[in-house]
């Protein structure tokens, strides 16, 4: 849960923007090249425009926003885009958000009618993205999925309450998170607030069952309000990162050879960086 500060008696709307966000992988190990393909299909289709549409819209539900508009991008020949823009409040009319936020939607949705679908929900000054990266490596064997999120909040609704869900929705190898608050809102007498809220550390914000599983650390700068932690799995069994086949199927040689591999790109992805041959 939130740690709130004592409520605030602003002057006006709390204009303090709260922003969170992922990159999270899924590896795997394709050994022939249709196999490669295969998962390709299955990231795809698993994680497409309609799947990424309901996750997002589950967590405007989480945070207690409204959305305001829905659009997404299905990509050729892999891929998928979602936005959301959305609000802390009831929206009756469209026409009451406002000209700049009307105007934002048709900007940013205006699209060719030739290309493929994307999606994107809008918030009210406020807005959740996701985009998917699946790729296949030629020669090694390495396939992965990344997913990258947004959520932006700007008033008393916080992304932090969608962190578990969102983790929880991919299959998450890999997580990095960053959140930020930035900006100030102003007390009833003038006296400016960066944050409205107690943190240490995002994984404060994470289950149990999560913070079990996963072997993480942070780089935090509390100073400037920046949260910065990574996250991998503990535990590596070799079934789970092998698509279409059984560790049981390959050589002793070629289970050595394919966890090898296998480990140093999750520590590569990781830590951010390459590893010394």
């Amino acid at each position: 849960m939130i740690k709130p500060l004592p409520r605030l008696k602003l002057q006006g709307f709390n204009n303090l923007t709260k922003s969170l966000s992922f990159n999270i992988y899924d590896l795997c190990y394709a050994v022939a090249d249709e196999q490669r393909g295969r998962y390709i299909e299955y990231i795809d289709d698993a994680y497409n425009a309609d799947r990424l549409t309901q996750i997002l819209t589950d967590v405007a539900k989480i945070i207690g926003a409204n959305i305001l508009n829905v659009a997404r991008q299905d990509y050729d020949p892999q891929g998928a885009s979602v936005t959301i823009l959305i609000s802390e409040e009831d929206v009756v009319d469209r026409r009451a958000a406002g000209p700049q936020v009307l105007s934002d939607v048709v900007r940013e949705h205006k699209s060719d009618a030739n290309q493929d679908a994307s999606v994107v929900a809008h918030l009210d000054k406020s807005h959740i993205t996701v985009h998917t990266y699946p790729e296949t490596h030629p020669h090694n064997g390495i396939a992965t999925f990344r997913a990258d999120i947004d959520v932006a909040t700007c008033g008393v609704i916080s992304p932090l309450k969608a962190l578990n869900y969102l983790i929880e929705s991919f299959e998450s190898d890999i997580v990095v998170v960053d959140y930020r608050v930035r900006g100030f809102t102003r007390d009833v007498k003038g006296k400016k607030h960066y944050i409205d809220h107690k943190i240490n550390s995002i994984q404060e914000y994470l289950s149990k069952t999560i913070r079990t599983r996963y072997e993480m650390i942070d780089v935090n700068v509390y100073q400037e309000n920046i949260f910065h932690t990574k996250m991998h799995v503990k535990e590596f069994d070799l079934d789970t990162y092998l698509f279409d086949a059984t560790a049981k199927s390959l050589s002793f040689k070629e289970r050595l050879r394919i966890e090898a591999q296998l480990k140093r790109e999750i520590e590569e992805l990781f830590h951010g960086r390459n590893l010394a041959d």
